[in-house]
């Protein structure tokens, strides 16, 4: 395995050709107030596989690919499970 900084989040956008904005959030606690601080950061990632939104995927740090792209979706851990009528009624 090289070294390439591996990171895990959710798909929240897929509406691009070949580019998805992965969201990874990170939970910790502050060093000084140990307050526990969500931080979140979405980036966007090459797409070759055909991930949808909801998907949780990992991605892997690359070369620059565009002006806002360096990752590279590598591998789709868990495809998010959405029926026909999952928007009917509200």
């Amino acid at each position: 395995m090289n070294r390439r900084r591996r990171m895990i989040g959710v798909v929240t956008s897929d509406k691009m050709t070949k580019t998805v904005v992965v969201e990874i959030t990170r939970t910790f606690r502050h060093p000084l107030y140990k307050k526990v601080v969500h931080a979140r950061k979405r980036v966007k990632a090459h797409d070759e596989l055909g991930c949808r939104v909801g998907d949780r995927v990992r991605i892997v740090e690359s070369r620059p690919i565009s002006r806002e792209k360096r990752w590279v979706v590598e591998e789709i851990l868990e495809r998010e499970s959405r029926t026909a009528d999952a928007g009917v009624g509200e």
